[in-house]
């Protein structure tokens, strides 16, 4: 029943961030035939006109050479070969130029819109694709009529400007039959090239209009339901149970690594009921004491709990407890401000071992220096 609420959804939403990148892993992105075949035919004419003259005498020069045969070279058995690798040689120079042109423009045209793009699954043999049904509904789609049209459209596009060329040029290409031979076939070769290139120019209307409508449809076949939009949010973020056990687990992983480091604490204070906080300082490693372990309620409890364990002093503190609770994060330094203040408290601490050691007078509790800013009296 679900199944069929979410089929009948209309797709109005724009694909996600997600949907985008998964459709270019499946090398579904938006792509123009009529941007590549214009840049291929604009590139072909233009490099015509531009490299036409030393294309035109370099065949000149071939069927010069190839024509022409010295008395010599008839009895020679290699002859033949000798000249076609040297015209072939002249004749690939000669065309490279052009050659390099057209593959510079393929490409260019071909990744104009939807950019580069390698995708194996995009080449990966599918079945469904000889299905002979599927095959039908696609020959008699929306899609294939657009396709129809738009051939349609374009053969009476070029067929027009060909029709406009020839009206235009016709006085022009009737003198050619009164020029000499030379002149006239360069005439020709000269009034063939700039009719390609206009040709050819006609497919930058037909270019104009495919690419944005490739897009549109590109994005509208990526579209979704509100349902997917909310069915990837949950794969993709979690679904909130999963999300809060997650987030369980990780402060129970780190408050175990906390509380096994509470037996190597120089001193625990405490509120005494609802903050603990376990300090250390090594001189020799450390540039002021750190927080080693810190929590309320039940953590604390167990923190107090632990350093009675493993006899580690715990001082009833409450001012100076809640300000380092509230200051500082586990792992952390002591700020400046409780710099003073803990510098009391592990001298209190080490004065007092040597009490019960019998090495001197019991100290007395000192009153510990809290900023008024770092003070946390609730």
């Amino acid at each position: 029943m679900a199944e069929e609420n979410d089929n009948s959804q209309e797709k109005t939403e724009e694909a996600t961030p997600r949907r985008l990148e998964k459709a270019r892993e499946d090398g579904q992105t938006a792509r123009s035939k009529e941007l590549a075949t214009m840049a291929v035919l604009m590139a072909g004419a233009g490099g015509l006109l531009i490299f036409g003259s030393s294309l035109g005498a370099s065949m000149e020069d071939i069927m010069r050479d190839s024509f022409v045969l010295e008395r010599s070279a008839i009895f020679d058995t290699r002859h033949m070969s000798v000249q076609l690798i040297a015209s072939a040689k002249e004749a690939a120079l000669a065309l490279a130029p052009l050659m390099i042109l057209l593959v510079i423009a393929a490409i260019a045209g071909s990744i104009g819109i939807g950019g580069l793009l390698f995708s194996g699954k995009a080449i990966a043999p599918k079945l469904n694709r000889m299905d002979p049904i599927k095959g039908l509904k696609k020959m008699f789609s929306a899609r294939s009529l657009i396709e129809l049209v738009k051939a349609i459209l374009k053969v009476g596009l070029v067929m027009a400007v060909a029709l406009l060329i020839l009206n235009l040029r016709t006085e022009d290409l009737l003198s050619i039959a009164e020029e000499p031979l030379i002149p006239a076939m360069e005439h020709v070769l000269w009034t063939m090239a700039w009719t390609f290139f206009l040709l050819s120019a006609a497919t930058i209307i037909i270019a104009a209009i495919d690419v944005p409508f490739q897009i549109f449809d590109h994005q509208k076949k990526l579209r979704m339901t509100k349902q997917e939009v909310k069915d990837e949010y949950k794969d993709t973020e979690g679904k909130p149970e999963v999300k809060g056990r997650i987030r369980q687990l990780q402060r129970e992983m780190a408050q175990r690594r906390m509380m096994q480091d509470v037996p190597g604490a120089d001193v625990v204070i405490t509120n005494p009921t609802h903050y603990a906080v376990a300090l250390k300082y090594d001189q020799k490693s450390m540039a002021a004491p750190i927080v080693v372990a810190k929590g309320a309620d039940e953590v604390a409890f167990k923190i107090m709990e632990i350093a009675r364990e493993n006899k580690v002093e715990i001082l009833r503190t409450p001012p100076l407890c809640r300000a380092v609770y509230h200051n500082t994060e586990v792992g952390g330094e002591i700020p400046d401000g409780l710099y003073m203040a803990i510098a009391q408290v592990l001298a209190y601490v080490f004065q007092l071992r040597q009490f019960r050691k019998g090495r001197g007078e019991r100290p007395g509790m000192p009153n510990f220096p809290i900023p008024p800013d770092m003070r946390r009296d609730i």
